[in-house]
Formats: structure tokens, C-alpha cells, sequence
């Protein structure tokens, strides 16, 4: 089923479209069309560029998850440890307990490491 896409979702697509894209040039827009970028004025799930799809779109896959047919809901958001996608009560940004203590771990570590250096 069609939805529109969510004001970052086309903000997404359209960065990935004229940073990544092979395909794509300022001047000329979609080289293999010869015509403006199909991918630049999408407003709607749907039908996608196949290059963009395939080759273009794996490299956001927070982006992939939340315009993909089979992907969660716009409103899900993606685990900051273990990356599955779940629906956030509030600020959260980890799907579980236990994800929490690792994302809580690593945060410790890194500002640890960051007050070592800063010493020393």
C-alpha cells in the first residue's frame, strides 16, 4: 500500500540522490533518461529507480527500512546497538533492556577514554 513520504524520508532520498547517485548530474539531472530525476520529486512509496533501489538506497538503511514496502512504519525507529526496528515510547532509543545496558556501556567507555586522554 502507498503512503507519502514523511518530509525527512524525501530529504533523505533526495541527499542520497544528487551525493551518491552514478547517475545522476547537476547539469544534465538522470543521464540514462536524459531527463530530470524521477527519484528528486517523490512524494509517494512506491515505485522507485531501480539503480537508486539496488544500488543507491543500501547505503541509508535506516532511509531503506522506513521507505520499503516490507519495512516498519515511519513512526518505528531503528536500535541503536543491535539495529532492528521497534517503536519508541518517548526519547528511547533502544529496543530492549539488554541493549540499553550495551548502548549505556559503550557511552561509559567512550566518555572514560575521552576524560583519560584529556588528563593525561
Amino acid at each position: 500500500m502507498c503512503r507519502e513520504l514523511t518530509r525527512d524520508e524525501r530529504k533523505g532520498i533526495r541527499k542520497l540522490v544528487t551525493d551518491m547517485c552514478a547517475n545522476y548530474d547537476r547539469d544534465y539531472g538522470c543521464l540514462p533518461l536524459d531527463c530530470e530525476c524521477y527519484m528528486l520529486g517523490k512524494w509517494w512509496t512506491g515505485a522507485y529507480c531501480r539503480y537508486f533501489q539496488k544500488a543507491v538506497l543500501p547505503l541509508d538503511p535506516v532511509l531503506m527500512a522506513s521507505i520499503c514496502e516490507d519495512g516498519p512504519d515511519p513512526d518505528t525507529r531503528l536500535c541503536a546497538v543491535c539495529g532492528s526496528p521497534f517503536l519508541p515510547e518517548g526519547r528511547q532509543a533502544y529496543c530492549c533492556e539488554a541493549c540499553k545496558a550495551e548502548g549505556n556501556r559503550r557511552r561509559s567507555r567512550e566518555r572514560m577514554r575521552k576524560k583519560r586522554l584529556k588528563k593525561g
